[in-house]
């Protein structure tokens, strides 16, 4: 790896390592380790036979964006019933993303 690509990768590690953090202490820091703590068995429960979790990766990346930059509730929700019926049945398993829902 060249010098150029190492600080390209450091610069690239920082920005994501910075946005992990506001994500763990925002708006939906709880709605998050919620959901990193569903289990696999929970999580084939929901996507049944399913080996793909891609819909499950991308609902954490929701609610992690949504939890750093403090969005409303009402976008959140917008944002994840746009990933469709398996996402939102992944967030009501999270009290928290489930009384979004209510």
């Amino acid at each position: 790896m060249n010098t150029e690509n190492a600080e390209a990768f450091r610069e690239q590690i920082r920005k994501e390592l910075e946005e992990n953090r506001k994500a763990f202490e925002g708006l939906y820091k709880e709605e998050l380790v919620g959901l990193l703590g569903l289990s696999r068995e929970e999580l084939d429960k929901i996507i049944p036979g399913r080996t793909d979790v891609e819909t499950y990766d991308k609902l954490i990346t929701v609610v992690k964006k949504a939890s750093a930059a403090n969005i409303s509730q009402a976008v959140l929700k917008d944002r994840i019933v746009e990933l469709g019926g398996i996402a939102v049945s992944i967030a009501k398993r999270v009290a928290k993303l489930a009384d979004i829902f209510i």
